[in-house]
């Protein structure tokens, strides 16, 4: 069996941009929801002085990760924010003081075990940095170690423009290196897959050098076709095993773990320092000087452009992310996130919406969705309300790749409608299971 993908331009240009640091912004804004899960609830009062590495914000819940201040200064506010995607969050407002004092507590946590491995993750603050933002102490604190057979380094980054990952895999090898270590000290000796595509060489030689120094790591060098990077098309690409419809990589014996979160662990593991800075490629058909930028967390996403020289024409669209899968936002105030690996702007040619025009039903979207979904049933279904026939459609699996709006002929919004129709279909599951109790 195949699994489906599509070819899209690479973009790379930033992958020899090695990344630099960006001048201290005056104010940042720390949201407490930068993860999947129970926001973090804030510690800290208006006034308070703060330095790098305090913790501003308690995780609340199990599914949930602590929030850090990236920079020392004052709390200027406590409010509440709109994120992006419309949802409210409350955020941390902090004025800087240009000192970066390090907050005492930063020091190397105390390692002995599974559990205080685990420990060491959930305090660390570190979430999904590929994108997703599942906690990651969740993700490795697998209640059965024996279940798990293969780990999966994702270092496939398959949207185009993004290098971040790629900047880790060349100049933090040494971290990924110590986290492959920790892994295999902590999580045992299981087999372990760094899995690339083949549009990165640099990449492939010092992965394949480093797993050549170490039992049970190998790299597989993988298409480039995205979405390559997908959790269930990386672990049938990877291990040969099909996650099944609903199910977990665990379910197959795999943990999937992006290769900078796995630099991140291990350098937090070293140093003590939580996650408090991030990565992130600047690009797009409307910047000036693309490069990779290191900015604390809750940055502007201004200064970001600002420091890659501006606008070389009137953006149309912003993205976070990529963009097949990036979020557009409203404003360049928002801020850099725990999860942000890019910001992408783009001029009216490449922002321009294509004129729609209706379905064919040519069957491209079905041929080219990784997960055999069908979105013309999904949209038929969901457009007539009915919800058993989505849930049947299995069309809460759908991962947002943008596959099927991308072949289709007919440019129809096709990754818009399945977001509609998960939506509908979750609110539905939601009020079955209550009618239930």
């Amino acid at each position: 069996m195949k699994l489906s993908g599509i070819r899209v331009p690479h973009r790379k240009h930033t992958a020899e941009s090695v990344p630099q640091k960006l001048p201290l912004p005056e104010t940042v804004v720390i949201p407490m929801s930068m993860h999947i899960g129970k926001p973090a609830v804030p510690t800290v009062k208006v006034g308070e002085l703060v330095k790098v590495g305090q913790l501003i914000g308690s995780s609340d819940g199990f599914i949930s990760a602590p929030v850090h201040s990236s920079v020392s200064g004052k709390v200027k506010k406590l409010g509440e924010i709109t994120m992006s995607g419309g949802m409210k969050t409350k955020a941390v407002v902090i004025e800087t003081d240009g000192e970066q004092e390090i907050c005492e507590s930063v020091k190397p946590p105390v390692v002995t075990d599974f559990q205080s491995f685990i420990n060491a993750v959930k305090e660390s603050g570190i979430v999904g940095l590929g994108g997703a933002g599942f906690p990651t102490f969740v993700k490795l604190g697998v209640k059965d170690l024996s279940a798990v057979e293969t780990i999966v380094i994702n270092s496939a980054e398959c949207e185009p423009y993004i290098t971040s990952d790629t900047r880790t895999m060349l100049d933090k090898a040494d971290y990924i290196s110590k986290g492959i270590d920790l892994l295999h000290k902590y999580l045992g000796k299981k087999r372990i897959i760094i899995g690339i595509e083949n549009n990165k060489k640099p990449c492939i030689e010092k992965m394949t050098e480093l797993a050549n120094s170490k039992e049970n790591v190998e790299v597989k060098v993988l298409p480039s076709i995205y979405p390559q990077g997908g959790e269930k098309v990386l672990v049938y690409n990877t291990t040969g095993r099909m996650i099944p419809k609903g199910g977990l990589p665990l379910d197959v014996g795999a943990i999937v773990i992006n290769c900078t979160t796995l630099a991140t662990i291990a350098e937090y593991i070293e140093t003590g320092m939580p996650l408090v800075e991030k990565c992130i490629t600047v690009d797009g058909s409307a910047v000036k000087e693309p490069k990779n930028v290191i900015a604390p967390i809750g940055t502007p996403l201004e200064k970001l452009f600002e420091f890659c020289g501006g606008f070389k024409s009137e953006p149309k669209k912003v993205l976070y992310g990529g963009p097949m899968m990036g979020i557009a936002v409203s404003s360049l105030d928002v801020p850099v996130l725990k999860m942000t690996n890019a910001a992408i702007a783009l001029d009216e040619k490449e922002a321009r919406p294509p004129k729609t025009t209706a379905c064919i039903n040519c069957g491209e979207c079905v041929n080219h969705c990784p997960l055999r979904l069908d979105p013309r049933a999904i949209a038929k279904a969901y457009k007539l309300d009915q919800c058993d026939e989505l849930k049947k459609l299995c069309a809460d699996l759908c991962m947002e790749c943008g596959c099927c709006a991308y072949v289709c002929p007919a440019k129809r919004h096709i990754v818009q409608t399945n977001k509609l129709a998960k939506t509908k279909l979750n609110k539905y599951l939601r009020e079955q299971k209550e009618d239930k109790k």
